[in-house]
């Protein structure tokens, strides 16, 4: 009930995850990134904590492939999963367990992997690499390409009901975390406003965290 993109752009470092489901809150539970070290989602009947373990084993050497290795050799219940990695190098890596909902598939290229279940369309994760890998700009719009790609591919046999995108980069929180938790419109649709809308003020809510007295007013009432 879920896809997702996991990526890193090559020019600037940064990694990414985007993901919409049918279901609520889905960022919440998918999608993992660490700057420096990698991108991770981890869905399809869910288990959250493979995106920490996944993270862990990168950040102690492991490529992306390595680290799906490991995750298939040592944690229960793999057969449900879903986990696509993209390592510092570029490296990409995707399980998908033989018990994945439904139309299930996957797809991947350097710096980029794409997964997704009970999908309309086997196809919906090569599109969405395509999709990325043509793309330029900025990370997250790259990714926002993709899941638009995914959803003219087809998207989720029904609707999709929330989205999320993260994305990390240089410092040891995440820059951008935006989430539609439930919507009866197109979630990717409103994630895409939401990101139109942060852009502007990721770099400075960055400067205010690090350097508060260069960081510029917030231009609201009662803000002098």
């Amino acid at each position: 009930m879920t896809f997702s993109i996991a990526a890193r752009c090559a020019e600037t470092g940064m990694f990414g995850v985007a993901v919409s489901s049918s279901s609520p809150a889905v960022a919440a539970r998918c999608a993992h990134a660490r700057a420096g070290v990698g991108a991770v989602s981890s869905q399809n009947v869910t288990d959250p904590s493979l995106g920490t373990a996944a993270l862990d084993l990168l950040a102690l050497g492991a490529d992306a492939a390595q680290a799906v290795e490991v995750l298939r050799a040592s944690r229960p219940h793999m057969e449900f999963r879903q986990v696509l990695i993209v390592d510092a190098k570029g490296n990409s890596a995707i399980h998908s367990g033989p018990r994945s909902l439904g139309t299930w598939s996957d797809a991947r290229a350097e710096n980029v992997a794409c997964g997704g279940n009970l999908l309309a369309d086997a196809g919906v994760p090569q599109a969405m690499v395509d999709a990325f890998v043509g793309s330029r700009g900025h990370l997250a719009e790259r990714l926002l390409i993709a899941m638009r790609a995914a959803l003219a591919a087809g998207g989720e046999a029904g609707p999709v009901r929330s989205a999320g995108l993260k994305i990390v980069d240089r410092v040891s929180w995440p820059v951008a975390d935006l989430r539609v938790d439930w919507t009866e419109e197109c979630p990717i649709a409103e994630l895409s406003a939401l990101w139109t809308l942060y852009a502007p003020q990721l770099d400075d809510y960055v400067t205010r965290a690090l350097n508060p007295s260069a960081a510029p007013s917030y231009g609201v009432p009662g803000d002098l």
